[in-house]
């Protein structure tokens, strides 16, 4: 948002931080939270994301090959917002939503290998609404750093029931984290969150609280239980779709979960649920006939659902038709809550509060920015801008202009109709990014020695890989997504390294986790950090079949395996930055073994 833009927004409605407490900004609310002189407990807020969902797998979106009840009536019983938008893939707009600020500002510019970590200085939701007293709760995925203090016990939450990567193996009876300690589940994996988050409701109902449930599906790999998967197959519709549309109406059953506990509690009436996705569409499916679909920066890639419900706050079947986006929702947040704004290092969003009541008159437009950084190359970034009118998107080498009131499709590039427009819009789009990006972004060290988190995992898929030709080393997918491991090791000049941050020195127990077929037995490995070395050998063969997949449809990522440890013994280590670096000095066979991670369990 401009400075000009952002100076009419205060001017006419205020800021988020001088508003009056969110139990008399809308009507009928009691003045200054007090009724009949007692004091008032501020709302409770639920905030609710799905992953990969698109805009259309919604029924009242008008996609008629799909049941989600649920989210419809959730829709009409509170405000939707018709163009609401966020960023074209998980990590960035979990990092705004968090934030209020555009996820490049706050270090995240990926999805894997670290890139998807917010510095730790930012301030999120949690951070705030706890300071102000409330409890809170994150089940499901979180996507913004896996080690403390950037996980989500590290930015604010209490309790954390999930997994803190770009997406999960198997959804099925499977182990998350919860509050950084392993913990095997059973059951299907929304129903699973689903329940952690209904305990935490019941838990805190005496008290405000804060429960963010960002769930993890649709998001491959496809797995759903049978009805959901077989209901769905009766429809003629292929393995894949069916699946995808199963996976959502277990989430619609699931927030139709919580929302029935809120009435058992007799909580809803004081409790403001937010419902969201993350960005488009993860396969070519109906999407509202919009262009793209997800990792695009063109409608169909970041158009999501918002509904917001407040019951006697909120005017059910509210529809705003102003853009707005995931920057906003803290704002909002905090003004209806009537929490004090923290310093956040500046918000980008704006709270959406007259929206909700109504007031829309004077509700000035506004430039709505998605990024696009590959690799944090700064020369490199894509996006678009969006008004309520136009759509201007950069391209690598060219803009184009969108009219999106009368080509909502974006059929028709008009950059040449309106050269006076793509100049403006993409002007401040490069004003933005050099804005948003001057903080660079060089990669965050793993921290290890923190009191709160005395074992640390250095996962391989957070590994560099020496040389960086790859020659003699690879990941074992593609890119070394969220699971991968280091395999294909053939040359002892070859290696894995991670940076790593030593907050507090100690005595660090080191254990590799490995397998190694029976054939190449026999590796000497050397593990060097802080200008110290531990020596061991691989003498025990290791090579398990990957646990069986329940997938209906081939999967991309990397399938799960068991995996050995290899302790090789203990290290001192000073306080400051260095490199943790794993050497094959020796290999007799054709490979050394392949690496899942590198742990290091703090003894002092």
């Amino acid at each position: 948002m401009s400075r000009q833009t952002r100076r009419e927004f205060l001017k006419t409605f205020g800021s988020a931080a001088a508003s009056c407490c969110a139990l008399s900004v809308l009507p009928g609310c009691a003045s200054a939270g007090r009724v009949a002189g007692t004091e008032r407990k501020r709302p409770n807020v639920i905030l609710i994301m799905t992953d990969d969902q698109g805009w259309g797998d919604i029924r009242s979106h008008g996609n008629d090959k799909i049941d989600t009840p649920v989210m419809d009536n959730l829709a009409d019983s509170g405000a939707r917002f018709e163009r609401f938008f966020v960023s074209p893939v998980c990590a960035p707009t979990r990092a705004s939503l968090l934030t209020g600020r555009y996820h490049l500002r706050t270090g995240t510019h990926g999805v894997t290998r670290g890139r998807e970590n917010m510095r730790s200085e930012q301030v999120t939701i949690a951070e705030t609404l706890k300071q102000a007293g409330y409890a809170t709760g994150c089940f499901g995925k979180w996507h913004n750093g896996a080690h403390y203090p950037h996980n989500p016990n590290g930015k604010g939450f209490d309790e954390f029931l999930g997994f803190c990567c770009g997406h999960w193996n198997n959804y099925f009876n499977t182990t998350l984290e919860r509050n950084g300690r392993p913990t095997r589940t059973k059951g299907y994996i929304t129903d699973v969150l689903t329940d952690a988050a209904i305990q935490f409701i019941e838990d805190n109902k005496e008290r405000p609280f804060f429960c963010y449930v960002p769930y993890n599906a649709p998001h491959s790999p496809f797995q759903v239980p049978d009805r959901y998967f077989d209901k769905y197959k009766k429809r003629a519709l292929d393995d894949k779709l069916a699946c995808i549309y199963g996976m959502c109406e277990n989430l619609d059953d699931n927030i139709g979960r919580i929302l029935k506990c809120l009435d058992e509690l007799k909580l809803s009436d004081n409790t403001i649920v937010l419902f969201l996705t993350d960005n488009g569409p993860n396969s070519e499916r109906y999407n509202g006939d919009m262009k793209g679909r997800k990792g695009s920066v063109h409608e169909g890639g970041i158009r999501v659902p918002l509904f917001i419900r407040w019951p006697g706050h909120i005017k059910p079947g509210s529809n705003v038709t102003q853009i707005a986006a995931h920057i906003d929702v803290f704002a909002t947040i905090v003004e209806l809550c009537g929490v004090p704004m923290r310093d956040t290092l500046g918000q980008d969003g704006v709270s959406l509060v007259p929206l909700l009541k109504g007031k829309s008159a004077n509700w000035p437009d506004r430039m709505l920015f998605t990024f696009r950084c590959p690799g944090g190359q700064i020369s490199r970034i894509t996006g678009s801008v969006r008004t309520q009118r136009w759509r201007a998107v950069k391209g690598r080498n060219r803009w184009e202009l969108y009219d999106m009131v009368s080509d909502p499709g974006q059929k028709k590039n008009v950059s040449k109709e309106y050269p006076a427009i793509v100049e403006k819009l993409s002007s401040a789009f490069e004003a933005t990014a050099s804005d948003v990006t001057k903080a660079g972004f060089a990669p965050l060290p793993i921290p290890i020695g923190y009191p709160q988190r005395p074992v640390v995992t250095l996962p391989g898929h957070e590994a560099s890989l020496e040389p960086l030709s790859k020659k003699g080393i690879s990941y074992n997918g593609r890119a070394g997504w969220a699971n991968d491991w280091v395999t294909n090791w053939t040359s002892t000049e070859a290696y894995p390294w991670w940076e790593v941050e030593v907050v507090r020195a100690g005595r660090f127990e080191v254990t590799l986790m490995y397998i190694c077929p029976k054939e190449n037995v026999g590796v000497r490995v050397r593990v060097e950090i802080g200008g110290k070395s531990l020596e061991g050998v691989v003498s025990r063969a290791h090579n398990p079949e990957p646990i069986p997949s329940p997938d209906r449809v081939r999967r991309g990522e990397v399938y799960e395996k068991i995996w050995a440890p290899l302790t090789l013994g203990t290290v001192g280590l000073s306080k400051g930055r260095t490199k943790l670096i794993v050497r094959a000095v020796e290999i007799p066979g054709d490979k050394a073994f392949d690496l899942k991670a590198v742990r290091l369990q703090c003894l002092d």
